[in-house]
């Protein structure tokens, strides 16, 4: 269950930080609600996570999922691009994600 819980922490992280775009630096009020409310809840469920996984690797899954994602919402919503070294970048946090999980006795499963 608390991988179930840090893949939602995930997501309301990644609505945090696009309504954090969309909030044009909290100058659009539902924009700015919805980022403290993401923000918050991400949190509370991370902090649940924090019993079961340690928080150097919950933390590197969160927030390396969260960049990616973002990456990926600013390119596909906002028209933001990627240059090469972005995309290998990115590319090598997704590869330190699957080390940590597939190869890490830190990450428990």
């Amino acid at each position: 269950m608390h991988w179930f819980f840090l893949g939602v922490a995930i997501l309301f992280e990644t609505i945090g930080t696009t309504a954090l775009q969309a909030s044009q630096q909290f100058s659009r009020l539902g924009p700015s609600i919805l980022v403290v409310v993401a923000y918050g809840f991400s949190f509370y469920l991370l902090a649940l996570v924090l019993k079961y996984i340690p928080v150097g690797v919950a933390y590197a899954i969160w927030s390396g999922l969260g960049i990616c994602l973002i990456a990926a919402i600013g390119y596909l919503v906002f028209g933001q691009r990627l240059d090469m070294p972005a995309v290998v970048g990115i590319a090598m946090i997704i590869a330190g994600i699957v080390v940590i999980n597939v190869f890490s006795d830190s990450a428990l499963h």
